[in-house]
């Protein structure tokens, strides 16, 4: 495979941003699939907060949008997952099942990837009512009953902010006790619309037959006693994974895996290297933050290749 002088690993919105303003700088990007091309918005319906669609787009469309933009301006696309990676080499290298690809430069866009509970009906009602992102989804609930499972600062953060949409939110936890600080427990507590039920997991998600949620089973995991709870959202709060196995000691990250970028820039510790969208974002994890991002790594990129470290 010829040498490049820019690669970018991910599909999403971070990635196909930076291959949309790398390949109108005349870096010719080559875009690596990585594990859910397209990234997170792939599994969602319906997006309404993304600007310049008034009416809403889904999720899939929208990345074909960007996709078409990026492959318009002359980004070549590659298929396949980065199995290692070699970043602090010049030319950097990576490994993308079982084929070398050399480059100078390098944007890692690969997204994190949201935990779920790992049940069958869950993932068959996947953006029919299922979600992992209350500020995506929060707003189709508005006048319904919705049930948040975690534990921790997220569940309480995305069980208060959707209290503003829901008319009661259940926040079902499997221990007796929260993981979340302190605060976030407080203020969880001092909203009414909100009520738990403790020391309880889901074990199934009704009803995959009528395409929506009607329901969670829930099973007492003291007692082993089960019920259902009606609800018709079920929002899953469990937590990120962000994609940087490969990358692992190469780059700097925190423990669980974020990797850390320069404030005010996408550039890594490492040189020639620059991180953008949920790989680097722990905080607002959307679409269009990812995007900017996306838009300042290839700029960053550029300037990087133009001898303006």
């Amino acid at each position: 495979m010829p040498h490049h002088r820019l690669v970018i690993l991910g599909t999403g919105p971070a990635g196909l941003t930076a291959a949309i303003y790398a390949a109108r700088a005349n870096l010719a990007p080559l875009v690596v699939d990585g594990i859910q091309p397209g990234g997170q918005l792939m599994i969602t319906t319906d997006i309404e907060n993304y600007p310049g669609f008034p009416e809403g787009i889904n999720g899939p469309e929208l990345m074909d949008h960007f996709r078409s933009q990026a492959a318009r301006f002359g980004t070549t696309f590659l298929s396949g997952t980065v199995t290692e990676a070699d970043l602090k080499s010049k030319p950097i290298r990576i490994n993308v099942e079982g084929q070398e690809v050399t480059s100078d430069t390098l944007i890692i866009a690969t997204g994190a990837t949201a935990r779920w509970l790992g049940i069958p009906s869950e993932t068959a009602l996947m953006g029919h009512g299922v979600s992992a992102c209350a500020t995506c989804d929060g707003f189709f609930f508005r006048g319904k009953e919705i049930a948040v499972v975690g534990g921790g600062d997220t569940a309480m953060e995305e069980a208060t902010f959707l209290t503003k949409f829901a008319t009661k939110v259940t926040l079902i936890h499997r221990r007796e006790e929260f993981r979340a600080s302190k605060a976030m427990i407080a203020r969880a507590r001092r909203d009414e619309k909100i009520s738990y039920r403790l020391n309880s997991v889901v074990t199934e998600v009704l009803d995959p037959a009528a395409k929506k949620v009607t329901g969670v089973r829930l099973k007492d995991v003291k007692t082993g006693k089960e019920d259902v709870l009606p609800v018709e959202g079920l929002f899953i709060a469990i937590g990120h994974e962000p994609n940087t196995v490969p990358f692992r000691g190469q780059v700097e990250m925190a423990d669980d895996g974020y990797i850390f970028t320069q404030p005010g820039s996408t550039r890594t510790n490492t040189p020639g290297v620059f991180a953008a969208g949920d790989v680097a974002d722990r905080v607002y994890r959307q679409a269009i933050t990812a995007a900017g991002t996306g838009c300042m790594a290839a700029i960053d990129a550029e300037r990087y290749l133009s001898g303006g470290h």
